[in-house]
């Protein structure tokens, strides 16, 4: 069986240093687009964004972390783990969920650990649970889980793991905004470390099934979080301290989201994403922000 989840459950984590400057906070803010705010009439930079892309203002996205490091360990080699063996053709990243465990820093050096953390029985796949825990001299930074569906893998019997479906919000939402996608923003958002052609060779793109390149999910993922942080927490990014989404369907570049987000609760917000040009075709579903 080419995966052997108990071997890659007891497999020992791989540990490396990342490091990080502000260009490459710059870079990734600028990639999920950064610097200009369409739904502000007036200069083509809005002062409020200056927050990502001023290095005398920067703060960070805490979606930053997905990309710290080029995303060292990463999905890829995380693949090559013990009791994986994989085709890397029947991988989808079904979803990411990040934990934050203090403020991100403008720069740093930290070591990263990654390891699978569970392995479970979909039936007609597999999904491994990569969990990438980084911490610095001064402890804990943040924990990422990414699932990762291997299509053709389950059926042996094994744990189905929890569910990641969650009941839809109900009512109409608080917040409704719209981030068009540049055509070239998967071209900028792979430049801070994800470049699978996927999302820039059109013949590639055309090999994995797709009419064109489509956007990366985890830059999907920072437009969104960057929505939520701008609209409903005062532009504060030290207020998040969980992002969790499952990616329900594809991006490209050209299209808008449509971004609809619920309160409920004392810190808890919940998100639905889609494209607005193909009739809010999911994007991103069961997302949750939880924060202070």
């Amino acid at each position: 069986m080419p995966i052997d989840a108990a071997k890659a459950v007891a497999a020992e984590p791989r540990t490396g240093e990342i490091s990080w400057t502000a260009k490459d906070v710059q870079l990734y803010h600028l990639g999920i687009g950064a610097g200009a705010r369409p739904d502000i009439a007036g200069p083509a930079t809005d002062p409020d964004e200056l927050r990502y892309t001023l290095e005398s203002r920067l703060h960070v996205l805490p979606s930053f972390a997905t990309v710290a490091g080029a995303g060292s360990p990463g999905v890829i080699s995380s693949l090559s783990m013990p009791g994986i063996e994989v085709d890397l053709a029947r991988v989808l990243h079904g979803g990411q969920s990040l934990t934050v465990h203090r403020p991100v820093p403008v720069a740093g050096t930290a070591t990263a650990t990654g390891r699978i953390a569970a392995v479970y029985d979909k039936g007609k796949a597999a999904v491994l649970v990569m969990r990438t825990e980084v911490a610095d001299a001064d402890g804990p930074l943040w924990t990422n889980d990414a699932q990762i569906f291997v299509r053709g893998e389950g059926g042996w019997g094994g744990d189905r793991g929890p569910s990641a479906r969650l009941e839809p919000p109900t009512g109409d939402p608080d917040k409704v905004v719209e981030r068009p996608v540049r055509e070239d923003q998967a071209l900028l958002y792979r430049l801070s470390g994800d470049l699978n052609p996927l999302h820039a060779d059109p013949e590639f793109a055309k090999i994995a099934g797709f009419e064109r390149p489509i956007l990366h999910g985890l830059c999907t993922y920072g437009i969104t979080l960057k929505a939520v942080v701008d609209t409903l927490l005062g532009g504060d990014v030290t207020r998040v301290r969980s992002y969790a989404t499952r990616f329900a369907g594809v991006v490209f570049p050209g299209e808008t989201l449509r971004i609809r987000v619920w309160r409920e609760g004392e810190g808890r917000v919940r998100v639905e994403v889609g494209a607005v040009e193909r009739g809010d075709a999911p994007v991103l579903a069961d997302t949750i922000v939880e924060h202070t």
